[in-house]
């Protein structure tokens, strides 16, 4: 599944006339470099949600289809963030047993999606994580569990483990691209339809094995903002184009 519904508030004024999704580097749409990278990951089948722009995003789709099937998760009506677009795409998602991979449009990055989904096998989920210096990170025990999530800057803790000391913990900063196993989706029905999808983890990973991959090497951008821009097209002509 591709995170493509977002507003893209931080790509002003280049989202006022496209979505995030379109918008080019190095040549591609955002969507295109993910696709071409899914598909080099033996992946054919995907499911990407939109809101802002949507028609631009399936009529750009239909004439770059790269031998994929897509599927269209509708959030025309309200854009219902990461855990409620799960949950919205969850009848294009069930039957993918073994878990679905889902990956922000604005990512670019040399992760190795095979290796990912392989040792993501098994579990609930699985998310790549990097040691980027943020203010939020992940915690993870040293088996790399997920039991927390903290704000180093304002304090704030979220963990289903009462106590917890989260400097007995590994921190480290989410990557945007997790690989989920559709058993998660029986605790749906207790959320509401926009929700936050790390807070859906955290909430469960005391019941549910929840795992941080830290992939040696891992190169990875946030194409987030205008000033990100030209840094990407430096970061795809330096380093992806030779992988």
């Amino acid at each position: 599944m591709i995170f493509a519904a977002g507003l893209g508030t931080r790509l002003k004024p280049l989202t006022d006339t496209m979505p995030k999704a379109l918008v080019p580097v190095a040549g591609k749409p955002l969507l295109q470099h993910t696709l071409e990278k899914l598909k080099a990951s033996g992946i054919c089948d995907v499911v990407i949600n939109v809101h802002h722009f949507a028609d631009m995003i399936e009529d750009w789709v239909s004439q770059h289809t790269m031998g994929m099937n897509v599927f269209f998760s509708d959030e025309r009506n309200e854009l219902l963030e990461t855990g409620g677009g799960i949950k919205h795409a969850a009848h294009l998602l069930k039957d993918a047993t073994e878990g679905f991979l889902i990956h922000n449009v604005d990512i670019l990055s040399n992760a190795d999606l095979c290796a990912l989904m392989l040792i993501a096998s098994g579990n609930a989920a699985t998310l790549l994580v990097s040691e980027r210096k943020t203010s939020r990170y992940l915690l993870f025990d040293d088996d790399m569990r997920l039991v927390g999530w903290s704000n180093v800057q304002t304090g704030e803790v979220k963990t289903p483990y009462p106590g917890l000391d989260v400097q007995k913990f590994h921190k480290y900063a989410f990557a945007g691209i997790h690989v989920m196993n559709p058993l998660l989706f029986r605790y749906f029905p207790e959320w509401p339809d926009k929700f936050s999808i790390i807070d859906f983890y955290l909430s469960v990973c005391h019941q549910h094995p929840i795992y941080g991959y830290v992939q040696p090497g891992l190169q990875l951008m946030d194409v987030g903002k205008m000033d990100t821009l030209a840094e990407a097209e430096a970061f795809i002509s330096s380093f992806l184009s030779c992988s």
